[in-house]
């Protein structure tokens, strides 16, 4: 899935003579934290974070938003005094996968989209990437995710599909990640079904282990 599919497209976007007011303003009345800073032809220059404003504003400001001498010793900052310079972009070409990965390696929350002209087309944020992975694995509809662990070999997945077809369940996704053990894998089928006691026990007969797969993913977390 591309990174064009899953974007935010009408973005609130803001000039650098902005007020950190007016950011604040519309951050707060559209629940956004991260806002594209454009000149008049909609080339990206900068973005503005909540993070940015909060270390902007003095102390004695939020203790008294209504404090006139602190108001007032910020009045003059406008939006170019605090932004984030030729801020990390993305393509909308790009996959949701890559987003992700650039997400984590940046430790940021948000990318501006821009064409290669640089001009803004949108922004992809975590919870844009959230929602096209529940998306993607299906996990918007009712059902139950398994944990199995099979071995690394070919046709191993092959009898797992063929195991829950046979029960005439429908599945909404199938993930396989590494395990702990040589030689194995987990694989995370969310069927779209409650009754999954049949296919639980049809999966152990042909040998294979159950996990429940919030233990693997505690078991995942670095110490």
């Amino acid at each position: 899935m591309f990174v064009s599919k899953s974007m935010t497209q009408k973005v609130i976007t803001l000039e650098r003579d902005a007020s950190i007011f007016e950011a604040q303003e519309l951050m707060f009345k559209n629940r956004v934290r991260h806002i594209p800073v454009v000149d008049n032809d909609n080339i990206l220059i900068g973005i503005v974070t909540d993070r940015d404003i909060r270390t902007a504003m003095p102390y004695d400001l939020f203790k008294d938003p209504e404090n006139a001498a602190a108001r007032n010793s910020v009045t003059c900052l406008k939006v170019r005094d605090i932004m984030t310079i030729n801020p990390i972009t993305i393509q909308p070409t790009h996959t949701i996968q890559d987003a992700l990965l650039m997400i984590l390696k940046q430790k940021v929350g948000a990318f501006p989209v821009v064409d290669d002209k640089h001009q803004l087309k949108g922004i992809i944020s975590v919870r844009d990437l959230l929602r096209a992975f529940a998306n993607v694995l299906g996990i918007g509809q009712p059902g139950t995710l398994l944990g199995i662990i099979a071995k690394e070999k070919v046709g191993q997945l092959k009898i797992i599909v063929d195991a829950i077809t046979a029960k005439n369940i429908s599945i909404g996704s199938i993930l396989v990640a590494r395990y702990w053990e040589k030689d194995k894998r987990a694989v995370f089928p969310y069927l779209l079904t409650n009754n999954v006691g049949p296919i639980k026990r049809d999966l152990q007969a042909l040998g294979y282990t159950l996990i429940d797969p919030m233990d693997w993913c505690l078991d995942e977390i670095p110490k």
